[in-house]
């Protein structure tokens, strides 16, 4: 496993970390005694960063997540969410929904708070309730650093300049069919010393060959006439854009923690094969650049 500091915190973080939306369910039916193993050999190979959120399961992975944590908490840096983005992010729903994550998770902290998703709320909102909640909570000890959560490039950048984050987390931003987030939101990461935290880099299943159902016809058709210009990346065996499309993110320097949500032990071993230091070739990753520069998948 390969180690790095996360930004300003001074945590040190493993560049593959456990996503925690697969453990609740949310992909697929799971075995709650899998998953405890799954959590556990995770962090026996070296993982010691999981993600988690209260909205994945409706709780149920961090009740998941808290179980298999007794008697190893200490072992991994924790990071959850607040609130669900079917709620309103006011300063006593943010407060009640750490407060029930703690109770979901068996902790008396967390580590990295993030704000779940913020485009679903005001600014206004997250300036003048959220974030003071936040330092409420910090204050008070239960969590010790905070983040913001979102695909929407501009805005995350938003937040980012508020000085008031330590972490942010992007999906479908930086992958081998979107990679926009290189472009502003990582340097400007760099210079504010804040930690970077990327999901999805399959791209919703869709570089494992196995596309999300909920995706738009639209995007998958976008999504396809660009997988079909990487065949110089495709590996012989099956789903064979998944080793370049996991070495992508892992090896990028500014990407502290790579997620791999997955549900399945045998995935996990074969992500954890990925975290050896090698990235794409040069020549290759430049033509990845130049093939989709500037241009977003997704809106």
């Amino acid at each position: 496993m390969i180690y790095t500091t996360f930004g300003r915190t001074g945590l040190s973080v493993s560049k593959l970390g456990l996503g925690g939306a697969p453990l609740a369910g949310d992909f697929g039916r799971t075995d709650e005694a899998e998953v405890q193993s799954l959590i556990h050999e995770a962090i026996d190979s070296g993982i010691n960063f999981i993600d988690t959120a209260p909205k994945y399961g409706m709780g149920e992975s961090e009740r998941r997540i808290g179980k298999a944590l007794i008697g190893r908490r200490d072992k991994v840096i924790l990071a959850s969410k607040a609130v669900r983005s079917d709620l309103r992010y006011d300063y006593d729903s943010t407060i009640r929904s750490v407060e029930e994550s703690l109770q979901r998770l068996q902790t008396d902290w967390i580590d990295i708070l993030q704000l779940h998703d913020v485009e679903t709320q005001p600014v206004d909102l997250i300036m003048n309730e959220t974030v003071p909640a936040l330092e409420k909570l910090k204050q008070d000890g239960k969590i010790r650093f905070t983040g913001v959560t979102t695909r929407v490039l501009p805005l995350l950048m938003d937040y980012m300049r508020t000085g008031s984050f330590d972490a942010i987390q992007f999906y479908t931003r930086y992958m081998l069919i979107d990679h926009t987030a290189k472009d502003e939101v990582m340097p400007l990461a760099q210079e504010t010393g804040i930690g970077v935290i990327n999901g999805s880099v399959l791209g919703l299943g869709m570089l494992a060959d196995a596309p999300a159902h909920f995706l738009e016809e639209a995007i998958s058709r976008k999504a396809q006439s660009r997988i079909d210009q990487l065949q110089f990346l495709r590996k012989s065996e099956p789903k064979g854009l998944i080793e370049p499309a996991m070495r992508f993110s892992i090896s990028h320097p500014t990407i502290h923690v790579t997620l791999t949500g997955t549900s399945s032990r045998t995935s996990l071993r074969t992500n954890l094969s990925y975290c050896d230091g090698k990235g794409l070739e040069e020549e290759e990753l430049q033509r990845v650049y130049d093939l989709f520069q500037g241009q977003p998948l997704f809106d």
